[in-house]
């Protein structure tokens, strides 16, 4: 299949395509359009950044707008799954991008915010609902949505649902489904789990398989530094202060690394801004927005805040810290060389992430090359982690005194002030022994 007109969508739709320029089908929309539009139940394999968007989308707007229809207060006729509020955001985004010229209402529902013009985009009828399934099923839950009355379900990105402990949720959204209806599934792997998933949700199903058997890093030039902890901020740095960084994709494993190396950035002069699920929903699209634009050069964002980005030009992504879960590796290079153009994916790797860099050299099957092309000579070390505030978690191990003997441990407050008590006894009272104060101040604290 060559071009869109050939798939024969319906002219709203193809009106649609040629205002976003879209001439030839990627692989998975060629092979899944076509079934979808027969009918068929579609088992799709394929990563993030294959079209798979419109692939899901365009089969959906087409027979939904061939069959005009009044909508229904609280009853879909098409629901999309997403397991993120930013993937569910973009998938909206492309069904009203695609649907601008049909008389088709979408609503999209979220957590992070308030239910209340969500409950109201509800009542006033909605053909397609794009859904996270939290809240989903909180709605379903407060009689806001009836499920009866459902055409089409997608599952998007199924193995990412069951990473973040989704599949009791997704059971009990699946046993509301009506059992005549037409399923779309899509999983960027298909291990045992995704597969016995995907059989109990679907029928007969067209299995569409764009995904290398290997893993689809081919593309993308991949880059190994070995650097020590305290030097990985002056070498990023470095890194990025290079002419060929445009915009570069930053992952770290914790939300307070994140936090915090953002701000090393900005303070270093970088355009930078991060995204993490302490984020509120606002700071996130505001943030993701501003790298979308270009305003911002460096976005630093962990594994989960960073599913669903789906935003072309990203020159580098760059592994801070690398990924405890060798498959997340796959996932956040996939963010560059997208649409067949190359990447550079740069990983940091301390001496005690070495066990993480094996894991993900099995998963790929090969080395990632050692680059020398940044020395880690001459940079100043920098702690990124902030010391620990007083009164938060101290070390467990106690300091030793000028003679090499510890310290006596310092009473608590409370401990002090029982032995200050039991020392002011009445004449001929006993004084309670200290483990017994001992005992009732840990009791009391």
């Amino acid at each position: 299949m060559n071009t869109f007109q050939e798939l024969n969508l319906i002219a709203p739709v193809q009106k649609a395509l040629v205002e976003e320029n879209y001439k030839i089908p990627t692989p998975i929309q060629a092979q899944t359009i076509p079934a979808a539009l027969e009918g068929r139940d579609v088992l799709g394999c394929a990563q993030t950044g294959t079209g798979k968007t419109a692939a899901l989308a365009l089969p959906i707007l087409n027979q939904l707008g061939k069959n005009s229809r009044k909508s229904i207060p609280n009853h879909p006729l098409a629901l999309i799954l997403a397991p993120t509020r930013e993937l569910a955001i973009q998938i909206g985004d492309s069904f009203d991008a695609y649907g601008r010229h049909l008389q088709l209402r979408s609503v999209l529902i979220y957590g992070g915010v308030g239910q209340g013009n969500q409950v109201k985009a509800l009542k006033r009828g909605a053909h397609i609902l794009v859904a996270t399934p939290g809240r989903l099923l909180d709605l379903m839950n407060q009689g806001h949505i009836k499920l009866n009355q459902l055409e089409v379900f997608v599952l998007d990105e199924a193995d990412r649902m069951l990473d973040m402990g989704f599949l009791p949720d997704l059971k009990r959204i699946i046993s509301q489904l009506p059992a005549q209806r037409q399923s779309l599934f899509f999983s960027a792997t298909l291990a045992p789990k995704i597969t016995e998933l995907a059989h109990s949700l679907l029928s007969n199903p067209v299995t569409v398989n764009v995904t290398p058997k290997t893993t689809s890093v081919q593309k993308i030039q991949q880059q190994l530094m070995f650097v020590e902890r305290n030097l990985k901020q002056p070498l990023l740095q470095k890194i990025l202060g290079g002419d060929e960084v445009e915009r570069a994709l930053v992952f770290t494993k914790t939300k307070r690394t994140a936090n915090t190396l953002s701000q090393r950035l900005v303070r270093s002069g970088f355009k930078a801004t991060a995204i993490h699920g302490n984020k509120s929903q606002g700071a996130r699209q505001q943030a993701l927005e501003a790298f979308r634009r270009k305003q911002v050069q460096v976005l630093v964002a962990t594994d989960v805040a960073a599913r669903g980005i789906d935003i072309d030009g990203i020159t580098h992504v760059i592994n801070f810290d690398l990924p405890v879960e060798p498959e997340a590796y796959v996932h956040r290079i996939g963010r560059t060389g997208r649409a067949g153009a190359d990447g550079i994916a740069i990983s940091f790797c301390s001496d005690s992430e070495r066990k993480e860099l094996r894991s993900i050299e099995r998963l790929i099957g090969q080395k990632v090359p050692v680059s020398k092309e940044h020395s880690q000579a001459g940079l100043k070390a920098e702690k990124l982690e902030p010391e620990p505030r007083r009164g938060s978690q101290k070390s467990s191990v106690r300091p030793q005194a000028a003679n090499g003997a510890r310290p006596p441990r310092r009473r608590s407050r409370r401990a002090a002030e029982a032995a200050t008590e039991a020392n002011k006894a009445k004449p001929g009272q006993k004084k309670p022994k200290w483990r017994h104060i001992k005992a009732r101040s840990q009791q009391t604290t």
